[in-house]
């Protein structure tokens, strides 16, 4: 009877412990199970907080067993001092790389320089968001690959973002002297037209010994074709120039076939009818380029309009309370136009994870 009591008082003991141990596990399965439904996966922007969430709630579960766990004052207070000094140790370590970035990446959100989509050039590298993390940015170049930067070297070094609202394009040449710049300028504006540049204009970039330095820029809109426009100008240019008969070579040129004095390097093919542009066929290139930050960028415009319908769809309930009869159906019928729609975003939501999962 008393090995009995002895294993009764022993079992008594770690009650409590075996209790805190359920809540922890059935809080930590709610909250996980709270998460996922209450938000849409977004990718590993909008996984972050929700990570913390749980990780938060583990760390926090853990020190409370230890704190219930029956065991001497002295014991508890050395093992939470070793873990103290472990937790400081490796926050020491990895402070100047983990903390600076997690910084950085916190700057990065509330400055809204960029969001995935957007062409941004760092450094030498140049393409489109597909990802804002925490610790990192992933772009997406022209050779459809991923290049992740942390996010402290976006913070120490200049970055470039293309205005999603329109940008300049550009293209650069030499013509010689003996050629009248009025009617390059006129030649090149008409080249910067057929690629749809509004509001072109030319600067003379320099004057230089042999020839004259031209700058032709014009306002693109759409800056999704941004690789094919500027593609698309160098090309009208040397039709347009060749076509009016204007050589595009350098007037120190020399060519070891003897040719007439008045002979031009222009080629014989006639450009009589329009060069169809890479912009007006459905296929352009950068829908190959850039397909994981055209994905990354469509995510983010359903879940902002997700987040603007959620907050309109909480003014109208609140609304709904002081109404009158009337107002109250005309309420009821927005209400359920906004809940239905957005199932159907939740829907596009995660067959747009999935595919970009795929």
């Amino acid at each position: 009877m008393k090995q009995w009591s002895l294993l009764y008082s022993d079992l008594y003991k770690y009650i409590p412990i075996l209790i805190a141990a359920a809540v922890i596990i059935g809080i930590i399965i709610f909250a996980n199970w709270f998460l996922l439904r209450r938000r849409v996966n977004m990718g590993a922007e909008a996984q972050f907080p929700r990570q913390i969430i749980m990780m938060l709630l583990v760390v926090a579960g853990f020190l409370l067993i230890i704190l219930l766990f029956p065991m001497s004052e002295t014991t508890r207070g050395q093992i939470l001092s070793l873990i103290g000094i472990v937790v400081s140790a490796v926050i020491a370590l990895s402070s100047t790389t983990f903390v600076a970035n997690v910084m950085a990446g916190l700057m990065l959100r509330v400055i809204k320089s960029f969001r995935p989509g957007d062409f941004i050039k760092i450094g030498n590298n140049f393409g489109r968001v597909t990802e804002r993390g925490l610790m990192h940015t992933e772009i997406q170049t022209q050779d459809r690959d991923l290049t992740t930067f942390p996010n402290l070297y976006l913070m120490t070094n200049p970055v470039t973002v293309v205005r999603s609202s329109g940008t300049i394009i550009s293209a650069e040449l030499s013509l010689g002297y003996d050629v009248e710049h009025n009617k390059v300028e006129e030649l090149l504006k008409q080249a910067a037209l057929e690629v749809k540049l509004k509001d072109p204009f030319v600067q003379i970039k320099e004057l230089g010994n042999f020839s004259i330095s031209y700058r032709i820029a014009g306002f693109l809109s759409d800056v999704k074709l941004l690789l094919s426009v500027k593609s698309d100008l160098r090309e009208h240019i040397i039709d347009v120039l060749h076509t009016n008969g204007i050589e595009i070579v350098s007037p120190t040129f020399m060519n070891q076939r003897q040719m007439p004095y008045d002979a031009k390097v222009v080629p014989e093919t006639t450009y009589s009818k329009k060069v169809e542009t890479k912009t007006d066929k459905e296929e352009a290139p950068e829908n190959i380029m850039f397909d994981k930050a055209e994905e990354a960028e469509k995510i983010e415009k359903t879940h902002d309009r997700y987040e603007r319908l959620q907050k309109e769809l909480e003014e109208l309930k609140k609304a709904k309370k002081s109404a009158d009869k009337k107002e109250n159906e005309k309420l009821d019928e927005k209400i359920s136009r906004i809940e239905a729609y957005l199932k159907k975003l939740e829907e596009k939501m995660e067959e747009a994870e999935k595919a970009a999962k795929d």
